[in-house]
């Protein structure tokens, strides 16, 4: 597949970051500006990001300044039925083989194999500093996922 046919959705954690850090929305914007015709926005990161917010004023300025700009141009992620079955069985799959205990596991960790079963159905390839938890996730399912940032010379 080319570089600019990939389709992209950024994680969470990404997203905070460049919240947090002038050095990190400068990159962020920089992935933007590149792959804006190909990048997506998923509801479970606009659920993870509206959780987070910690005042009327965040949850505004979330919407104005990244929420937006995807709605309009209609560039939205949203996990199916299947996306979300898949998840189930995911789930249950890392219980049985690797042990992993759901009352112990933090929600991230279940909206993270949702967010990948939803990349996985729409072929859209996750940004993410989340190496661990997806590598997890990928030893049950196949699906693509990139540390940031993917350049032009990288694929």
């Amino acid at each position: 597949m080319l570089r600019r046919q990939r389709k992209y959705t950024i994680d969470t954690n990404l997203y905070i970051r460049a919240i947090r850090s002038a050095e990190a929305t400068v990159a962020l914007q920089q992935f933007h500006t590149e792959y804006a015709p190909f990048e997506f926005l998923s509801a479970v990161v606009v659920k993870e990001l509206l959780a987070g917010a910690r005042n009327p004023q965040a949850a505004r300025r979330l919407q104005q300044l990244i929420f937006r700009p995807f709605e309009h141009r209609g560039r939205l992620l949203t996990p199916s039925y299947a996306a979300w079955k898949q998840a189930g069985e995911v789930l249950s799959n890392l219980v049985v083989t690797e042990g992993l205990q759901l009352t112990r596991t933090n929600r991230g960790f279940e909206n993270d194999v949702l967010l990948a079963m939803s990349c996985r159905e729409a072929g859209v390839t996750l940004v993410t500093e989340n190496r661990r938890d997806f590598e997890r996730i990928a030893r049950m399912v196949r699906f693509e996922f990139v540390d940031p940032w993917p350049s032009s010379s990288s694929h």
